[in-house]
């Protein structure tokens, strides 16, 4: 298709996944779910797996195969925005006196998880078909191992945020805990991709730049965008979204991957009201337009039709049981550890046990690399919205068996 036959095809798109995703989110927010979760199982509906399947004429026409690059960068806009907001709302709740226990359960909800799923697929051997052409068995055992690893810290970060639980220790340590947990997640992922490359430069590359890039937001991150922020209009917004995209390239390149250098930006950015009005702006705009098409790109992607294969439904199955109870299991066992009180520990393991977006990242990236084939992308989909539904639901059972004390909110800013 030429540019100016898809163009018109990209808005009658984005309007159908807007308005679909609103009747959704509206479905799902009357039993507590939060928008991104509606947005996720929205995305999954609008692809093979439910239109594609009762009206495949009308899936093909909306959502041709030349559209799917223009949403996928269309998407990824709008994942480096929401992912600038995240880490600029983890830096506005003060988190102290949580370093070792957060290191802790961080530890435990990467190692635990890692080794279940490595141990999954290497039990399952051949019999079951979740590995393209040429991978070998040990590739495949560690992509699933870390991709049941990730933590969805930016909807750790909006749940805590919408049920006012940011001043709470069970929402101050899942915070910590999260943020650690997806960044050794993501560099493990790296390092996985760069050895199904069969090249070893790659991983000294990610490793190397991660290195260079940290010391680099350590010592210079915070004066740099404190020095944007210090910009007349319209020069402060062009700036710190320059700055922000520029991060995100050099992240993308070195194989960290765009979304986490975006959350870095947000992390080093002082508060106050110039940094405040720059988020309010941006993060609307990523929110309700940009980030539904990215989920509707990786629903496109799954196709819940191959988990009539006996084999794909039993495995998949195993992997929802040992992402609950590697990830849940594993970080609540390590807050009770460290003498957290069991109120705090459940909680914890409600919220780390999430996979949601982080997770569909991981596996489009995967999917990308050629590591991932469809039957291992459905499965792991349906591991992220399992376990991404249940953490609304889990933590109001648990406020009403075991409730806690919730500070009044604070305003930040």
């Amino acid at each position: 298709m030429t540019p100016t036959e898809l163009a018109p095809r990209f808005f009658v798109a984005v309007a159908v996944i807007l308005i679909f995703c609103k009747i959704v989110a509206w479905l799902l927010g009357k039993v507590g779910q939060p928008p991104v979760v509606s947005e996720m199982l929205a995305g999954v509906l609008l692809g093979p797996s439910l239109l594609g399947l009762l009206l495949p004429g009308v899936q093909a026409a909306l959502f041709p195969p030349a559209l799917y690059p223009v949403l996928y960068v269309v998407g990824q806009v709008g994942l480096v925005l929401f992912m600038f907001q995240a880490g600029y709302a983890f830096t506005a709740h003060r988190v102290t006196r949580l370093a070792g226990t957060a290191g802790a359960v961080s530890l435990a909800g990467v190692t635990v998880p890692l080794l279940l799923g490595v141990l999954l697929v290497v039990a399952a051997g051949d019999a079951v078909d979740i590995r393209p052409a040429g991978v070998s068995i040990g590739v495949s055992a560690v992509f699933v191992g870390v991709a049941l690893a990730i933590t969805a810290f930016p909807m750790l970060a909006r749940i805590i945020t919408e049920r006012g639980l940011a001043g709470t220790r069970f929402g101050s340590l899942s915070l910590a805990s999260g943020a650690i947990d997806d960044m050794v997640a993501w560099i493990l992922l790296a390092v996985v991709l760069a050895f199904a490359s069969g090249a070893v430069l790659p991983a000294v590359v990610t490793v190397g730049g991660a290195i260079l890039f940290g010391l680099a937001a350590w010592l210079f991150g915070r004066r740099v965008a404190a020095a944007v922020l210090r910009l007349a209009e319209p020069a402060r917004m062009i700036g710190m979204v320059g700055l922000l995209f520029l991060v995100a390239f050099y992240t993308d390149e070195i194989g960290l991957y765009a979304v986490f250098g975006a959350f870095v930006v947000g992390a080093v950015m002082p508060h106050g009201v110039a940094a405040d009005r720059i988020v309010e702006t941006l993060t609307p705009v990523a929110s309700a337009l940009f980030l539904p098409l990215f989920f509707t790109f990786s629903g496109l992607r799954t196709e819940f039709g191959l988990l009539g294969d006996p084999a794909v439904l039993l495995f998949a199955l195993a992997c929802v049981t040992v992402a609950i109870a590697g990830k849940f299991g594993a970080c609540w066992g390590a807050a009770r550890l460290r003498g957290e009180p069991q109120d705090v520990a459940l909680r914890v393991g409600a919220l780390m046990n999430a996979r949601g977006l982080m997770q569909l990242i991981a596996l489009n990236v995967g999917l990308e690399a050629g590591i991932v084939n469809a039957s291992l992308f459905t499965v792991l989909v349906l591991v992220a919205l399992v376990t991404t539904l249940m953490t609304t639901p889990m933590l109001s059972w648990l406020d009403r068996r075991r409730p806690v004390a919730v500070p009044d909110p604070v305003l930040v800013g």
